[in-house]
């Protein structure tokens, strides 16, 4: 894996650790689901109208607008109603948890659906980058005050699904429909059931559009969901989905050092050995990955 496409993976998951202050910040301003439509909409938006000023062409097989519609309802109609709604139910700490189980299903769904296989050097690597993200949340699960709903468990579960089941989608698709088009057809259609949603459920008017507000939605709609979805979509075509996916492990990670950072948060021993595990399981995966890889080019090469 070359430097530019780690860079570009290592972005993408600082962009994504950014999301939840991001939405923390924003909900007490708009009713979730209002929220989580306008994120959606803003970033299709401006993928769709950058589309058109670079005259990107769009797909014509009815496949693919299928496989678009159904990865828009995974990862933007589930995906955010579970990001938004769990910020009300659920610590951080079990949302860190449960929301990385994602690259755990991906690699379960990767290998029966796209036929990625994982050697033992990655599986372990997946299995040591998930303790290090238990780690990680065990001193906001045993903080006062951090008992979880089940409801909000369900929440980020549900996202966790969507997300893994898109991501399988995008796979698919990547390398054969041009990413801009691609993310903003799918933002576009995700957006769709939220609006429904919004609008059966929620007072739209009761959105206060202060100016932290808009700074907030104009973050997470274009760095934290324009850009980065592009950007995703664009590093998929190149990798397979499991190599890519394990760097989502650093999420956490980032959400520590900008604590650390930014807030002058300090970190514990379990917060510690939980970046190190989670680092040395991601440095696993990429290098089984690569091996695996290199065997199966010379055998590709050997029957050639």
């Amino acid at each position: 894996m070359g430097f530019a496409t780690t860079s570009k993976l290592i972005l993408v998951m600082l962009l994504w650790a950014v999301c939840f202050p991001l939405i923390l910040a924003g909900i007490g301003s708009a009713p979730h689901l209002s929220f989580a439509t306008l994120r959606a909409l803003l970033a299709a938006t401006v993928l769709l109208a950058l589309t058109a000023i670079l005259g990107r062409r769009f797909p014509r097989d009815l496949r693919v607008w299928a496989l678009l519609a159904l990865s828009g309802f995974g990862a933007t109609s589930l995906g955010f109603l579970g990001m938004f709604h769990a910020a009300e139910f659920i610590s951080p700490g079990v949302a860190t948890v449960i929301a990385n189980t994602q690259p755990l299903m991906a690699a379960v769904l990767a290998h029966a659906f796209l036929d990625e296989r994982l050697d033992a050097r990655a599986k372990t690597g997946l299995a040591l980058g998930f303790a290090g993200i238990v780690l990680i949340a065990v001193p906001r699960l045993l903080a006062p005050g951090a008992a979880t709903y089940a409801v909000g468990v369900a929440y980020i579960g549900l996202a966790a699904l969507g997300i893994t089941g898109s991501n399988v989608l995008l796979k698919r698709l990547a390398g054969r429909v041009d990413p801009l088009v691609a993310m903003g057809i799918q933002l576009a259609f995700g957006s769709v059931p939220l609006a429904i949603a919004a609008g059966l459920t929620e007072i739209p008017a009761a959105i206060d559009w202060s100016p932290t507000f808009v700074i907030v939605l104009l973050a997470l709609a274009l760095p934290g969901t324009a850009l980065v979805y592009w950007l995703w979509f664009s590093l998929l075509a190149a990798l397979p989905l499991n190599r890519a996916n394990a760097f989502s492990f650093l999420i956490p990670v980032f959400g520590l050092a900008m604590g650390v950072g930014w807030f002058g948060e300090s970190l514990g021993g379990f917060e510690i050995i939980g970046v190190t595990l989670t680092l040395i399981g991601l440095a696993r995966v990429i290098r089984g990955s690569s091996e695996n890889r290199t065997v199966q080019t010379q055998a590709a090469r050997g029957r050639a």
